[in-house]
């Protein structure tokens, strides 16, 4: 039996500067997609439910992904085939998106490409976790901020920098719908997500199943309370059924209430979320019950029932940060352009402006985060990592709550400083905590699976936010941004309760 080896610096920042890449094409996707979905014709309180594909995607792609990354091994290791895989498919779809004709058509994009991001994102979390010891996994999550921070610092200015900097025309002319600008760093960041990813593929190796269950015994001997004890699908069967009935009857119910009130119809989506996850539990029981467990589904659903505490914890914080932050996403093109700049139609200039600076504020947040992921794992150290993540979370909460009194868009940049450094601790803290409390041989799968923590919030916010624009906040996009900072700040609290298992102060 052995411990991990502790990687040197520049074995850390080839594992991670994948990262750059990935995140050049969710920068890119993220600044620009409400800007180029309300171009081709969306109503603003129909953005949220044009977005789903981000988290419904996620939700769907990231768990299988992990599931059979644990089971792969070749030439090419065990993660590293699918940064590659998804790296292609990323790379086309950003380059298609900005040529959308009509607005199904991006929308339709949209999908393959975040189910792209997804096949090389997923993988690359769970490479830190077979890759790095214990002391050094906060280190390894924080490399992968700054690369994120990074590549998405450049891509959101990207519009930005081809306008003012190299001339491109930041308004579509003639027969065209998208400005050039948008175009050419759709182009630009496909051409990054390829090679970022090429290099890591390139320049890393992966242990082998054999060495990593060495790793594992180890780790167990030394921290017995790191043991994941699991019970199987069949011992399983009745909470299978009786979550399948209770999903599945809410699901109904609230279909009919909504049917009944006619309301808006997106929030047929979280009922209609409910309902299929009632019946996939219905599924799982069936097969287990006929003890054909030995598939995909059944193992991704037992292995959710069965996980640690630490990541059920983990879960409440990862839902209140991510509901704030996709708030934040979807409304602060037509919060800022509306709000501060005070533009609605989406021609003018005005609107391209406050569009435009949407992005270099997302720059200035993702570019603080590169800066500051750094400095995260030296407060770890003085602190422990729940601390330094409630602090992070608290800068970022009063940051985004802070568009509502803001109404200078110079003054919005040091709110976006707060974003950053919650962002920067988004992208590593809870996943440093995470990790040491799986086992090994399930990383990828638990990897996955904690990603519907991530996902579950935003379609939450994709199935409530348009109603709460339309008949709460009277349209005012702006009141999205501030109930995503009351959110990030209750993220803030619940992190406290979390049981680190394997932290290093242990």
């Amino acid at each position: 039996m052995k411990r991990k080896p502790v990687l040197s610096f520049w074995q850390v920042w080839n594992m991670s500067f994948g990262f750059l890449g990935i995140q050049f094409g969710f920068a890119l996707q993220n600044a620009n997609v409400s800007r180029i979905f309300q171009t081709l014709g969306s109503d603003v309180d129909r953005l949220a439910v044009l977005w789903l594909a981000a988290p419904v995607t996620g939700l769907i792609v990231q768990p299988i992904i992990g599931h059979y990354s644990d089971k792969t091994w070749g030439k090419l290791g065990r993660r590293r085939p699918y940064f590659l895989v998804g790296a292609i498919l990323a790379s086309l779809a950003l380059f298609v998106m900005p040529n959308s004709p009509l607005l199904w058509v991006a929308v339709g994009t949209l999908w393959i490409m975040d189910a792209s991001i997804n096949i090389s994102m997923e993988p690359f979390r769970a490479f830190v976790g077979d890759m790095l010891p214990s002391e050094q996994r906060t280190q390894g999550f924080a490399m992968q901020s700054f690369f994120i921070g990074t590549g998405a610092v450049v891509a959101s200015l990207l519009p930005y920098m081809l306008s003012n900097w190299f001339g491109i025309a930041n308004v579509a002319s003639g027969d065209e719908l998208i400005p050039p600008s948008v175009k050419w760093s759709f182009y630009i960041g496909g051409s990054v997500f390829f090679l970022a990813v090429l290099w890591t593929v390139i320049r890393t190796k992966e242990y082998s199943p054999e060495e990593l269950k060495a790793f594992e015994e180890e780790k167990i001997l030394s921290n017995p309370e790191a043991k994941v004890t699991a019970k199987s699908a069949i011992e399983l069967l009745g909470a299978f059924v009786r979550n399948g009935v209770l999903f599945s009857v809410a699901g109904i119910v609230l279909s009919f209430l909504f049917y009944h009130f006619d309301l808006e119809k997106e929030l047929y989506i979280l009922s209609g979320g409910l309902l299929v996850f009632g019946m996939v539990q219905l599924l799982t029981a069936f097969l287990s019950k006929q003890r054909k467990t030995n598939n995909g589904l059944v193992e991704v659903i037992t292995d959710m029932m069965n996980m640690p505490k630490t990541m059920g914890q983990l879960a409440v914080v990862q839902f209140f940060s991510w509901f704030a932050l996709f708030s934040m996403w979807i409304y602060s093109t037509p919060a800022v352009t509306g709000y501060v700049f005070g533009a609605t139609d989406t021609t003018s200039a005005l609107y391209n402006d406050g569009a435009d600076w949407v992005g270099v504020l997302f720059g200035v947040y993702n570019g603080f985060a590169a800066v500051v992921a750094f400095l995260l794992p030296v407060i770890a150290r003085y602190t422990n990592r729940k601390v330094t993540h409630a602090i992070a979370l608290i800068l970022g909460g009063l940051g985004l709550a802070s568009f509502y009194v803001v109404r200078d868009p110079n003054i919005l940049i040091i709110s976006m400083l707060g974003v950053g450094v919650a962002w920067a601790s988004i992208l590593s803290m809870p996943y440093a905590i995470l990790t040491g409390s799986l086992p090994a041989e399930k990383m990828g799968t638990y990897m996955g699976i904690f990603n519907f923590f991530i996902v579950i919030p935003q379609i939450l916010a994709a199935s409530i936010l348009g109603f709460f624009m339309t008949h709460v906040f009277g349209g005012e996009s702006i009141m999205a941004l501030l109930l995503g900072g009351a959110s990030m700040l209750i993220a803030a609290v619940t992190v406290l309760f979390v049981d680190d298992v394997d932290s290093p102060d242990k």
